[in-house]
């Protein structure tokens, strides 16, 4: 028997990884249309996909081939026509109430990777819209384009987490970061979580961003730089000024139309644009999608979530809505995940684990459960968790 003479893999992240010549070679890759055969263009080094033929592609060779995409490909696509125009708008009307009762309240508003103050953030907005608005929150997140492209990344369970941001006119542009969850963790941090953490960090994640207006070159898309979320260094190497600098003379910018999606690796380099216009007020509703595995980064209250939006769901299946669509709206509502729990009282019986909050309602939904029988059930299963 030979041994092999495959180098296994450093354990930690070393000065060797953020060599910035090999990190220009890597983001100097082209991406080719034809390794993308359901991709209906590619725009500045960025796949784009059209709603209307994702719906007609065959689902799983689709996220296969949007697997790819965010992996080993560019890591970003665009959606276009993801969202209809009325379930946007109706979001934006919703959205821009709760600004207003935020700007009436006072307070500071932080960011992460911009200026405390100068533009309008909504924090928990998933959950802000569906206690404000339950039907609109059921028809956003009922939506199949980006329901496929989180499953892909994600599995059936992921969590719906976002953020509403409002870039206004003469915003200035982010700091070109990587995301959650290394992308949060301090400088001198980082180099004591090893390498395979840094390979596992973009797998918890899914970042993505709705346009809820036009958002042409001057109102300042995302600025992105496709293929950088291969680079293993790259959580250490982008708080370096060399990097900085680099990323500023070769990010891409990708316009929008509303209702259009766009989906990246959260290891991609990325920070929003410059809104340089006079009159544009960049609205989009920014989605950090979780792994059930892991952490999200804001608490919710989904119990609450659920008995705000359960209502519209009955309607929705009323109305005929596919089962599909049904289960979209559920899996951004309710936990999806049965654990932590208290399992001398949530037992697992007949399965490997108990029924999670994303089961229970579902089940509700199938044996037609009015509200207060729902409440009842809910509060059953709230109860059994109870350490």
């Amino acid at each position: 028997m030979t041994a092999s003479t495959t180098a296994a893999p450093r354990a930690w992240i070393e000065a060797s990884d953020c060599d910035l010549d090999d990190f220009r070679t890597l983001v100097s890759t082209e991406t080719d249309l034809r390794d993308y055969p359901l991709a209906t263009d590619v725009r500045q080094g960025v796949l784009v996909y059209s709603a209307a033929a994702m719906a007609r592609a065959e689902r799983r060779a689709l996220q296969t081939e949007v697997i790819h995409a965010l992996a080993d490909g560019p890591g970003v696509v665009v959606v276009e026509g993801a969202v209809d125009h009325d379930v946007v708008d109706r979001a934006s009307a919703a959205f821009t109430s709760l600004i207003e009762a935020q700007r009436a309240a006072g307070g500071a508003v932080g960011d992460h990777f911009g200026k405390a103050g100068v533009n309008d953030r909504v924090w928990n907005a998933a959950q802000k819209l569906a206690l404000h608005s339950p039907a609109v929150f059921a028809d956003y997140y009922a939506n199949d384009a980006i329901a496929l492209v989180c499953q892909a990344w994600l599995g059936p369970r992921y969590q719906v987490t976002s953020q509403v941001n409002v870039v206004n006119p003469g915003g200035a542009p982010q700091v070109p970061h990587r995301d959650y969850h290394l992308g949060f963790v301090d400088e001198d941090q980082l180099t004591a979580y090893p390498a395979h953490l840094h390979r596992m960090s973009p797998a918890l994640t899914l970042q993505g961003a709705v346009a809820h207006c036009d958002m042409p070159l001057e109102s300042g898309p995302t600025m992105l730089l496709p293929h950088s979320q291969k680079f293993l260094g790259g959580y250490v190497a982008f708080y370096r000024q060399d990097f900085i600098d680099f990323f500023a003379t070769v990010q891409v910018q990708v316009p929008l139309r509303k209702g259009d999606a766009v989906f990246f690796n959260p290891a991609l380099m990325h920070g929003a644009g410059a809104n340089t216009s006079t009159d544009i007020r960049r609205m989009a509703n920014l989605l950090q999608v979780s792994s059930p595995f892991g952490r999200a980064m804001e608490a919710m209250d989904r119990t609450a979530m659920v008995r705000a939006v359960f209502p519209s769901l009955l309607a929705m299946k009323a109305a005929g809505r596919s089962d599909r669509e049904l289960a979209n709206a559920v899996n951004a509502t309710a936990e999806g995940y049965a654990f932590p729990t208290n399992l001398d009282q949530d037992q697992p019986i007949g399965s490997l684990a108990p029924a999670s909050q994303v089961d229970t309602v579902l089940a509700a939904l199938t044996e037609g459960l009015d509200p207060e029988a729902l409440d009842d059930v809910l509060a059953q299963h709230t109860t059994r968790r109870i350490p």
